[in-house]
């Protein structure tokens, strides 16, 4: 199918079909979709948490606006960012490229510490809201490789990061959540499947120049 059409089959799902799972395989591509998103600078400051067994959800349904896809869902994909971007994390980053490009450090150094002192300007609340930014865009990846994949997805903001954080033990991670994305397949009976989208033409929402 082309990529337009499951866009236009894709919806955000409010019923799963609680009976049916996603393959390993399936798990897989949306593993390696979220690594291959683009961040910022490459620095990668995120994380995806893939919650599969239903019973560890259920707490969570409280902390979801009672929404029940978080638990009907094949699997709940929590995307996380981390508390905090320290110098060490920029040095890895560098390490990495130096190792698998054999870029020498000559070229690396400048750039190295040039984001060292930008994210040194930025204040622990102003390096997590950088974060987030990456977070919508590894959200939007993936609700597009969802589609493409034939995977029913529902992208929510509505749940209590907080209590997400202290249910999962995100703390001793060093990582808070802030975006939720449950997938599977929809249930037969959800009738926001079958409705029409509902956009604006494409003359009022693209402008060419």
């Amino acid at each position: 199918m082309s990529t337009i059409k499951q866009l236009q089959w894709r919806y955000a799902t409010k019923k799963f079909d609680a009976t049916k799972t996603l393959s390993k395989e399936k798990i897989d591509v949306l593993k390696q979709a979220f690594n291959l998103t683009a961040t910022s600078f490459g620095l990668q400051t995120l994380k995806l948490l893939i919650l599969e067994n239903k019973e560890q959800r259920v707490p969570l349904l409280q902390h979801s606006y009672n929404q029940k896809q978080v638990v009907d869902a094949s699997h709940l994909l929590v995307i996380c960012i981390q508390d905090n971007i320290e110098v060490n994390d920029i040095n890895e980053y560098y390490k990495n490229i130096k190792a698998i490009r054999n870029t020498p450090d000559s070229i690396l150094n400048p750039y190295k510490n040039d984001l060292i002192e930008m994210m040194d300007r930025k204040t622990i609340e102003e390096r997590q809201q950088w974060s987030k930014n990456q977070a919508y865009i590894a959200l939007g990846n993936l609700m597009t490789v969802c589609a493409i994949e034939g995977i029913d997805a529902c992208p929510m903001e509505g749940f209590n990061p907080e209590a997400y954080n202290n249910h999962l033990n995100l703390s001793e991670l060093g990582l808070e959540s802030v975006l939720l994305l449950p997938v599977g397949y929809r249930a037969d009976n959800d009738m926001f499947a079958t409705l029409k989208k509902v956009r604006k033409p494409l003359t009022e929402t693209v402008i060419e120049l």
